[in-house]
């Protein structure tokens, strides 16, 4: 049996372990495994999933757009899109860890709304403790709304032959 100080000690030493493993940095690989995850409830269309894998004040920005802030606005922006969404996979082309933040250079292949499409995108994600702090997003808006069918599709110009004819 342990001494009343040894025990008290030796609380002390786990609360103090305890509050360092909380205090730790992410690793790039469980860094890795939440983008995965993430990535992965994305082609789940597991909204509730994506929303949970978000910081209470998490952010998701479309660099073009205004920036999404807490988990509410995300999961009320998500809620619309996701219904428009019958199909979702994010190809992912590279990805990695710089400077500690999480690079996916992808493809997302998708079918909205009937319409199918697919959009290169880059997108650049901050996570700490095991939660998406900040999710930046690089893709060209005017394709992005092409490809879900909510835009016009481009004209193309007549080739010089045929418009000289």
């Amino acid at each position: 049996m342990f001494t009343r100080p040894f025990g008290y000690a030796l609380l002390a030493c786990l609360a103090l372990l305890c509050v360092g493993r909380q205090a730790r940095a992410d690793t790039d690989a469980e860094k890795l495994a939440v983008a995965t995850t993430m990535f992965d409830a994305w082609h789940d269309r597991d909204w509730d999933q994506v929303i949970d894998l978000f910081a209470a004040d998490g952010v998701l920005h479309s660099m073009m757009l205004e920036p999404i802030v807490g988990q509410d606005m995300l999961r009320a922006r998500i809620a619309k899109l996701g219904a428009g969404i019958s199909r979702i996979t994010l190809e992912i082309v590279n990805l990695g860890v710089i400077n500690g933040l999480v690079y996916a250079e992808r493809v997302d292949d998708f079918v909205y709304q009937g319409h199918h499409g697919r959009v290169p995108v880059v997108g650049v994600l901050r996570i700490e403790n095991g939660k998406v702090q900040e999710w930046r997003e690089y893709y060209d808006h005017a394709m992005l709304l092409r490809e879900m069918g909510v835009a016009p599709a481009l004209q193309t110009a007549p080739d010089s032959a045929t418009a000289t004819e």
